[in-house]
């Protein structure tokens, strides 16, 4: 039984490896309501401040399947300015890594229905690889890890958001600079470099009666030298009182989500999510994701 699960878990770090070079930081379902994270352009763009948590539990079941908690806040400081700070821990396999941010974001009124806001990020990441935990799973590894130290590396970070009642569109890239990381080739694990991600979404809310919206969006997603992910969701929104939809990342996943307003500017949030190719017989491929905030 051992061996069976060392298996599965070399075969599970090989995939992790291999889409990490593709999409090195972690997806979020609830993408929409934590932008944060994404764009510091966000920060101080709702008229009052914000408090999320989100967590997301990938292949679950599986020891050293992704796991990702994060945090933010945003609230507007006086007329043109916001300020907000998020908090990003992310474990895959034998990677860890804790990303803090503090967003900056001044906005400039264009007419009386358009705002456009301009965001920075200034942040710092912890990242850590146990790399004596690849020779347990039979994982070669380049003679450069042998004496792997974990890295704390500052980073920066820019975006610009435009603003209407019925939709936004949102440009930004989040990490500008490319640390040292943990990669895989060939079944065999190298020190690479954290590439850049860039961010482009947009959305529409389609006014469907007096208490029914639709809300449409969508993210691009850029990572330099891999091919640009899409990300397609679709919520309805019933009075605010709750929301559900689905979400499709082209040939990923599928995934279904719902937000509660429990009341007093409280959301809670479940999320679904199934991948439509599963690369390993016998893996259990669901995501789970819990989404929580607070409008105070």
């Amino acid at each position: 039984m051992r061996l069976f699960n060392n298996i599965k878990l070399l075969a599970l770090f090989l995939v992790i490896c291999s889409t990490a070079n593709a999409q090195q930081d972690p997806n979020y379902t609830f993408y929409r309501y934590n932008m944060n994270i994404y764009n510091p352009a966000f920060v101080g763009s709702s008229e009052a401040a914000e408090f999320a948590l989100g967590i997301r539990s990938q292949w679950a079941g599986i020891e050293g399947a992704p796991e990702s908690q994060s945090g933010i806040f945003g609230m507007p400081v006086g007329k043109n300015v916001g300020l907000g700070a998020s908090i990003l821990n992310d474990r895959t396999f034998i990677e860890q890594q804790t990303w803090v941010a503090i967003d900056v974001s001044y906005n400039v009124q264009l007419d009386e229905e358009h705002t456009l806001y301009f965001g920075i990020k200034g942040s710092a990441n912890s990242y850590d690889a146990n790399t004596q935990g690849l020779v347990t799973y039979g994982v070669g590894q380049d003679g450069a890890l042998m004496d792997y130290e974990s890295r704390f590396t500052p980073n920066v970070g820019a975006g610009v958001y435009l603003k209407h009642d019925r939709y936004f569109a949102s440009l930004s890239a989040p990490k500008l600079l490319t640390p040292d990381r943990l990669q895989e080739r060939d079944g065999n694990a190298f020190l690479g470099v954290d590439r850049m991600h860039a961010y482009l979404s947009g959305g529409y809310t389609f006014l469907l009666g007096r208490t029914l919206d639709l809300k449409t969006m969508g993210m691009f997603r850029y990572v330099d030298a891999s091919p640009i992910s899409v990300e397609l969701t679709g919520i309805l929104d019933f009075g605010e009182r709750f929301e559900f939809g689905a979400s499709y990342r082209h040939d990923e996943s599928i995934s279904g989500l719902f937000l509660f307003n429990i009341g007093n500017g409280f959301n809670l949030g479940y999320a679904y999510e199934t991948s439509i190719q599963n690369p390993i017989d016998g893996l259990d491929n669901n995501t789970h994701e819990l989404f929580m905030r607070l409008k105070m």
